[in-house]
């Protein structure tokens, strides 16, 4: 992308926050170009001349993301509860799910991508930074940094429309082995327009020793390029993997009458881990022979579903880095993903965070040790 030239060795410190030589992060994420969500409560009139599917995740143009913006303002819901009813906040799956790993679960975690050079970027780096997030991974560009406009309807339903083609990028040649070497696990979302970079950081982070988490990103995604993911899969470099329901029925071609546990076995079948969620009604896992299924935490109170995934993905993690048994790890993701729902947008806010400590608390959960 010939708009993106990277500045020169690291990022300015304006946009990375300075630190001393520190043990490699438990826990990367791999998010290519850094990218600001932009949280709305909506009207059901504004989703309807929203192109492309309710409840999904589609690309837009930044001349189709701008007007949507516009729309927005009109169609705003009241809010509830003193809610704010529009947010905009450092946004991803990945960026979701590695911030609440720092900021609710003390697990040090990095990200590994680009942002541009424009006001977008210093409010990703301030936010994630100040969630504790590491990016000295983080490569500054010359360019626009991404943009997704989440649309949240009267249920707490969000239908999501990225902006990512005039956005810069991390490209597959600017991954080194020292950005992996020491750390744990790699966190990916699944991107047919990425896999170039999906498969080098995987191959980077296989011989660096590191699990790789592989999220499923969106039904769209899974039944637009299902035969690249399961070639994907079928590496058996991924070690755990996460899809929703919607992505599940999508993976066995099975439509809306396929049962979910038939999706479990399938990814059974590549993966050590693998996790269904299913909203309201919970999650299934399986690992080895072993499955389980646990019911949801707080989905009745639910404002907006946005980053659910994407924290119970959290605590998941958080509970294989403590080495916890396969249900408590889907009790701890489920007492997160309820954390999230219960404002707007996918960060969680500290009083969430203490609703969660005491669900977790509750069912006997072990605790996160955070540092003062």
């Amino acid at each position: 992308m010939g708009a993106e030239a990277e500045h020169p060795q690291q990022p300015p410190s304006s946009l990375r926050p300075a630190r001393e030589a520190a043990a490699a992060p438990a826990v990367l994420g791999l998010q290519l170009s850094a990218l600001i969500d932009h949280v709305a409560r909506v009207d059901w009139s504004l989703l309807d001349r929203v192109p492309g599917d309710r409840g999904g995740s589609q690309q837009v143009s930044i001349d189709e993301l701008n007007h949507i913006l516009k729309e927005v303002n009109a169609h705003i819901l009241p809010s509830r509860n003193d809610l704010t009813p529009i947010t905009t906040i450092a946004g991803g799956s990945v960026a979701n799910t590695i911030r609440g790993l720092s900021a609710g679960f003390g697990i040090s975690t990095g990200i590994i991508g680009a942002c541009g050079d424009d006001d977008q970027a210093l409010l990703f780096v301030n936010n994630m930074s100040f969630s504790g997030v590491d990016l000295t991974r983080l490569r500054a560009k010359n360019g626009h940094t991404a943009q997704c406009v989440c649309l949240v309807d009267a249920s707490g339903n969000r239908t999501m429309r990225p902006c990512l083609s005039s956005a810069v990028k991390m490209q597959a040649n600017e991954f080194r082995k020292e950005d992996f070497k020491g750390s744990k696990w790699l966190v990916v979302r699944y991107a047919q327009q990425n896999m170039e970079q999906i498969f080098e950081a995987i191959r980077i982070a296989k011989q660096e020793g590191l699990s790789v988490s592989l999220d499923l990103a969106s039904f769209e995604m899974v039944r637009d390029s299902r035969p690249k993911l399961i070639n994907l899969l079928e590496t058996g470099n991924i070690d755990l993997c996460f899809a929703n329901e919607d992505e599940a029925r999508e993976l066995i071609g099975g439509g809306l009458t396929s049962d979910p546990e038939d999706a479990l076995a399938f990814l059974g079948k590549y993966c050590k881990w693998a996790v269904v969620t299913l909203a309201s009604k919970g999650c299934m896992a399986k690992h080895g022979k072993q499955v389980v299924q646990v019911p949801a935490i707080g989905e009745s109170s639910a404002v907006d579903t946005t980053g659910a995934g994407d924290l119970f993905a959290s605590g998941f993690l958080y509970g294989l880095v403590k080495g916890l048994p396969l249900e408590e790890c889907c009790k701890v993701g489920a007492c997160s993903g309820g954390s999230v729902t219960r404002a707007l947008g996918g960060e969680v806010r500290p009083e969430n965070w203490q609703w969660m400590y005491k669900q977790m608390n509750a069912r006997g959960l072990l605790l996160p040790e955070l540092k003062n």
